[in-house]
């Protein structure tokens, strides 16, 4: 395929404006390390983050790669890699934090798929990343464009013991629909931190789900922005952290253009002492970007003792011309109404229990529409389910 060079890929990008937000730089030294003061690192354990942090290249070896990519692509869609400095590498993504420039610089090829325009792909692209030593790094970057008015489902599942950066760049062009489905499904010993960072053209629609059971901490921050009216972007996501587990999501929707529409709910379960959750959402609504309709919203089920979720929902709204924006957050343990609902049936209370569970979850799974995918999640709740 051919791939032409971008003179100045992070002149390309806007800089936020949001104070939430550090600038995003691909200059490493404009990305000090933490001292856990940072309003964007107050949450994370600086400690158990320490080897991302660290200035290290892919540390792979003869026939022994630190991290294993394995990619199942259907007739019609086009891969290759990018250099630093190829467009379209770099035109959406510039680094937000210290991790995600270290994936950067220490990436020399980055994988690249493209949906041609007008091209609707009916089977699901599908990279497996799998994980083969704990105590060694891997930096890895992704670029994924969907052509105009193309149509397709990817999804990215993580799995194996890994030091995991990874930075995924995502270009929906006028028209197109996109599904992209993370699954972070580690071992224990697993460290990972990435930024997934997409651009919606006018009319096109955009799907994000996050799904993160496993690791031992688990970073991830979720950035959308605009190109035209008419853009739509929805983010789902669950998670289930289990007795020592550090699982963090930051999500920021940059309403930077009219008439474009947002739509958040991330759901997560905790259970396990010193498991742990983290969800920050902020939705940015620029001056220009009247008559957009957004709301966020984030649900946790702490399910026993020790276990802790930290919530912060935040709304900067910049124009009083807006069709609709909001946000909710909720922590709490089982509804005792429908536990007794249940139990008052005859339904075995650990069963009842499991019900509720469920049905916190699968609202949201049931939206990815890879059936396969769906399963697999539902019987993984299960599973989790089996270790209280």
């Amino acid at each position: 395929m051919t791939i032409t060079e971008a003179p100045n890929v992070s002149a390309a990008v806007e800089t936020v404006e949001s104070h939430l937000h550090p600038k995003p730089s691909f200059d490493l030294a404009d990305h000090p390390v933490p001292t856990g003061r940072e309003e964007v690192w107050r949450f994370t354990p600086l400690q158990r983050v320490r080897p991302l942090l660290e200035e290290r290249g892919t540390e792979d070896r003869d026939g022994d790669p630190a991290v294993a990519f394995t990619l199942r692509a259907p007739e019609g869609v086009e891969s290759g890699t990018l250099a630093a400095g190829q467009a379209p590498r770099g035109t959406v993504l510039v680094p937000g934090d210290r991790p995600a420039a270290l994936a950067d610089s220490g990436c020399d090829d980055a994988r690249y798929l493209r949906i041609p325009a007008g091209t609707e792909i009916a089977e699901p692209i599908r990279l497996a990343v799998e994980g083969r030593d704990a105590t060694r790094r891997s930096n890895a970057v992704h670029v994924i464009v969907a052509e105009p008015n193309s149509s397709a489902t990817v999804v990215f599942d993580h799995t194996g013991s890994a030091q995991q950066l990874e930075n995924v760049e995502i270009d929906v062009r006028e028209g197109a629909r996109l599904t992209f489905v993370s699954i972070q499904d580690w071992a224990d010993d697993t460290v990972h931190a990435g930024q997934h960072e997409a651009r919606v053209a006018k009319d096109a629609f955009f799907r994000h789900v996050n799904v993160s059971f496993g690791g031992d901490l688990v970073r991830l921050h979720t950035n959308v922005s605009y190109e035209g009216p008419g853009g739509q972007a929805e983010l789902y996501g669950v998670y289930f952290a289990d007795a020592g587990q550090h699982i963090e999501h930051r999500l920021f929707v940059d309403h930077n253009a009219p008439q474009t529409k947002s739509n958040v709910d991330y759901r997560g379960a905790l259970q396990g002492d010193d498991a742990h959750s983290v969800w920050v959402g902020d939705v940015l609504i620029r001056k220009v970007a009247e008559g957009i309709e957004t709301y966020e919203t984030n649900r946790n089920l702490v399910l026993t003792e020790g276990a802790r979720a930290d919530s912060v929902p935040n709304l900067e709204i910049e124009t009083g011309e807006i069709a609709g924006a909001g946000h909710s957050s909720t922590t709490g343990r089982f509804d005792d109404e429908h536990l007794f609902y249940l139990t008052s049936r005859g339904i075995d209370p650990v069963e009842a229990r499991r019900l509720v569970v469920m049905g916190f979850f699968v609202d949201i799974i049931r939206r990815i529409g890879v059936t396969d995918v769906e399963e697999r999640l539902v019987a993984e709740v299960e599973r989790e389910l089996g270790h209280a």
